[in-house]
């Protein structure tokens, strides 16, 4: 009782505050068992800045958001390669053929001969698309040769375009150019925002996994000072005993404090070594064993306006750019399907020069014109109502996905409300989680002490070493709640608050 009425003033508090976060940073710094150091002493020190660098560059975690970047990255590129020239060449070099065919001779009646035939050709065409009509331009030049292999002689003869120019339209079709136009850069600046996001996850992960990691060597240095002062206490209680001033149950629960501390202290070495795996883990570290934390108990002193937050995360998340797209390709669906079901028509038109001689030069000389329009037509009509009901379907799963991303929108600013005001709170809670450890330190110290002289049993020294334990454990989760809160903000808005910016990436290096 007199452990909880001991005035605490703000100078002491502050002081003891420091006092606490030294001696927590000194523990963290030697509490790594001798057995894990003889083989690897040289010692590597991590802060959370440190871990978090780490994570971003080398986690595979980082390499596995990098490659979808770049498969999102190379996908743009070939969508914009296809609003490009296409220069293409075809050729047969050559196409021999020996049959044995048919022909009608002058007089009506029918023989089979032997042919041997040798085909070459090739073809350079230029095409361009026209996205706004779904059309296509193209200008081509062609050359072919055939050559008629005799016993006696080889007869050849060319057939030259010197030129084709063409024009293919589809009329009331359905234009994916036109619909693509709109889908592909935003489904790029959806990946982009998606990378960044992806580097923020990443960045909590390995506050979690630092924290894990840094509550692992900390139980196992409270749990060394508590089986060290359960050895103690209990060698006095024997003494004690023995001069019959306390009972034989104080003495024995003396001795159960002692062996379940000694418990405690071998499952939490267990403990420790199954997070420092998942940290090397994590980071890809390889022949690294001597890990030390520096804990982050400097934070910062930052209040984020939700208004802002909300403003900043409708910018710059991807979410609000994937519902975009979501929005664009229903519609779209909406647009294919009713072009399908109604009439349609292509349009194919080419003019070009051609000529045909004995040798190479002639094919060139004085070619001959000619002209190829082509109108075909697609009308539905009768199909027992299948074009009818997948318009019904493309208009159904439209309103769907309106509805869809309208809830996802409500629920995607009430996240970043109630993430904002977590935050806020989060450091006030840290502080009374530092107050609250130096005050169950200074209760445990009191309790002890008047436990060695006889004013108090043991009941209530257990409950202070609890409490005091409990209070340290409470204090680094509170830490740890701050820092995953953080990254948190910087995930759900994209925006860096401490320096006032948005997160930028240089997408050019990756």
């Amino acid at each position: 009782m007199f452990a909880n009425t001991i005035p605490v003033s703000k100078p002491e508090v502050s002081s003891q505050i420091k006092r606490i976060g030294f001696i927590l940073g000194v523990c963290c710094m030697f509490l790594i068992p001798a057995r894990l150091l003889s083989s690897q002493p040289a010692r590597q020190y991590f802060s959370l800045d440190d871990v978090i660098r780490l994570a971003r560059e080398t986690s595979p975690d980082a390499l596995v958001a990098r490659h979808r970047f770049r498969g999102s990255y190379w996908q743009h590129r070939s969508f914009q390669a296809g609003y490009l020239p296409n220069l293409r060449f075809d050729a047969t070099i050559p196409n021999l053929t020996r049959t044995i065919s048919p022909i009608t001779l002058p007089d009506g009646s029918d023989i089979f001969i032997r042919r041997s035939l040798a085909t070459s050709s090739g073809n350079l065409s230029l095409s361009q698309t026209i996205f706004p009509t779904g059309g296509q331009l193209f200008v081509s030049s062609g050359l072919q040769r055939i050559d008629l292999i005799r016993d006696d002689e080889t007869v050849a003869s060319f057939l030259s375009t010197p030129i084709n120019i063409g024009f293919r339209q589809p009329i009331f079709a359905y234009n994916p150019f036109k619909w693509e136009r709109q889908i592909e850069p935003l489904r790029y600046q959806e990946a982009q925002k998606q990378y960044v996001e992806n580097l923020e996850n990443i960045s909590i992960r390995a506050t979690t996994m630092f924290f894990d990691l840094l509550l692992a060597q900390m139980n196992i240095e409270i749990n060394r000072l508590n089986q060290a002062s359960n050895d103690t206490l209990y060698r006095i209680a024997e003494g004690r005993y023995s001069l019959g001033r306390i009972a034989e149950n104080e003495l024995l629960q003396m001795e159960l404090n002692l062996l379940n501390s000694e418990a405690t202290l071998d499952q939490s070495l267990i403990d420790y070594e199954a997070a420092l795996f998942r940290f090397r883990s994590f980071l890809a570290l390889e022949g690294v064993d001597a890990i030390e934390l520096i804990p982050p108990f400097d934070v910062h002193d930052l209040q984020v306006d939700v208004n802002a937050a909300l403003v900043e995360a409708r910018r710059n998340r991807a979410d609000i750019i994937a519902q975009q797209r979501q929005l664009i390709q229903a519609e779209s669906e909406v647009s294919r399907a009713k072009a399908d079901a109604r009439f349609n028509a292509n349009l194919f038109a080419v003019y070009g020069l051609t000529q045909t001689a004995d040798d190479l030069p002639g094919v060139y000389r004085d070619p001959l014109d000619q002209q190829q329009l082509t109108i075909g037509v697609q009308i539905p009509i009768l199909d027992w109502g299948v074009s009818r009901g997948r318009v019904r379907m493309a208009e159904s799963n439209r309103e769907l996905v309106n509805a869809t991303v309208n809830q996802a929108f409500v629920d995607f600013e009430q996240e970043v409300f109630l993430r904002v005001m977590e935050f806020n709170m989060l450091k006030s809670q840290l502080e009374i989680a530092q107050k609250a450890d130096i005050i169950a330190e200074k209760r445990y110290e009191v309790t002890r002490e008047r436990f060695l002289i006889g004013r108090i049993d043991i009941i209530e020294l257990n409950l202070a070493i609890e409490e005091k334990d409990r209070s340290k454990q409470r204090y680094l989760a509170a830490m740890r709640n701050y820092w995953r809160g953080f990254y948190e903000i910087r995930r759900i808005t994209l925006y860096d608050f401490l320096n006032d910016q948005p997160l930028v990436v240089d997408f050019g290096e990756i």
